[in-house]
């Protein structure tokens, strides 16, 4: 009997080992809480990635012009850039981060999202690319009906 506990521990610790670092996800919730319970973008931001200094090109931030319904606001997210991380922020909510996206050299950055937005504002996503620059687009729409009443 403990031959077989020790085999299966052991092939539990092989296979923890050989995970790639690409499959593991970081939390960034716990790594950087200030992120999450800021209420400014620009607060986000920075507690995110230490600046907001960012070059405005290399991101494509699309939604529609006008919400009808803030519940499901649709967003794509899309970006050349070899990126280490992504990052979704709003300044219509209490808090303005929305998600953030760990990438690898492979990764293809296309990503479609749906967020909710009590009202109209500007979404904005920040590339961190594996170059250590930032990189930034904007995409202001309206909400016809807000969508964080419950």
């Amino acid at each position: 009997m403990e031959r077989r506990k020790f085999l299966s521990l052991a092939v539990g610790a092989l296979a923890l080992a050989v995970t790639p670092a690409a499959v593991r996800a970081e939390d960034f919730r716990k790594m950087k809480p200030k992120v999450w319970t800021a209420h400014k973008v620009d607060d986000a931001i920075t507690a995110m990635y230490g600046t907001t200094a960012a070059t405005k090109s290399g991101v494509t931030v699309t939604t529609p012009d006008v919400a009808a319904n803030g519940g499901a606001v649709p967003v794509n997210v899309k970006s050349d850039i070899s990126a280490k991380t992504v990052s979704i922020f709003q300044d219509a909510n209490p808090e303005a981060a929305v998600i953030v996206f760990e990438c690898n050299k492979y990764t293809i950055i296309d990503f479609d999202i749906n967020i909710k937005m009590g009202a109209s504002g500007t979404i904005t996503c920040i590339v961190e690319g594996h170059d250590g620059k930032l990189y930034s687009g904007t995409r202001t729409l309206e909400v016809a009906a807000g969508g964080c009443e419950g």
